[in-house]
């Protein structure tokens, strides 16, 4: 992520305030980046997707504006929360999907690109998305660490920036996390 931190910071926190011309100024800056986060959602997704990568920016910054009660501290906040709305976006619609289909023809996406999990498979979008929910059930932090470092993005340093953790913390849980991930998807 290249947009200078400082920047978008700034004008999140303008935005916090209540001024709008910051957020008019905010989407030229995090827009290259919006988009890159959705293209390597999408370079995870079947070929045959229909959701493109420009629909969905677009709609992941209309949910994000609508964050009226959003208390945006920082960039990597924003990326983080950004990536989740993509996933949800995505979940959402390869539900959608499924169900038009009557059970067939689930998203997948390689877990071993991010999660680096030993065995080469393809993971269902959907039964990530519901093991992320059983591990939030059991550990919260573990989850919320997933979803910044493999959907958004985000670096140790980053994700310890946005929860506030020292990195060793983010490390030490991130690995954890990875194994019960891998535990659960092997089922």
């Amino acid at each position: 992520m290249n947009t200078p931190s400082h920047d978008v910071t700034h004008l999140l926190l303008d935005w916090n305030k209540g001024q709008q011309d910051a957020l008019e100024q905010l989407m030229p800056l995090v827009y290259d980046e919006l988009r890159h986060i959705a293209g390597r959602y999408l370079r995870k997704e079947r070929p045959d997707h229909t959701l493109q990568t420009t629909a969905l920016v677009h709609e992941a910054y209309i949910r994000l504006i609508d964050q009226n009660q959003a208390n945006w501290q920082n960039r990597a906040q924003f990326f983080g929360v950004a990536a989740q709305m993509m996933r949800r976006i995505l979940v959402d619609h390869a539900r959608g999907h499924q169900a038009d289909k009557r059970g067939g023809g689930a998203a997948k996406l390689s877990l071993d690109e991010a999660i680096e999990i030993a065995d080469q498979r393809e993971v269902d979008l959907i039964a990530l998305d519901d093991a992320l929910t059983n591990l939030a059930a059991l550990d919260e932090q573990q989850s919320r660490i997933v979803e910044l470092r493999y959907f958004g993005g985000l670096t140790v340093e980053e994700v310890a920036e946005v929860l506030k953790l020292s990195p060793a913390t983010i490390k030490r849980e991130w690995s954890m996390a990875k194994a019960w991930l891998h535990r659960e998807l092997s089922k």
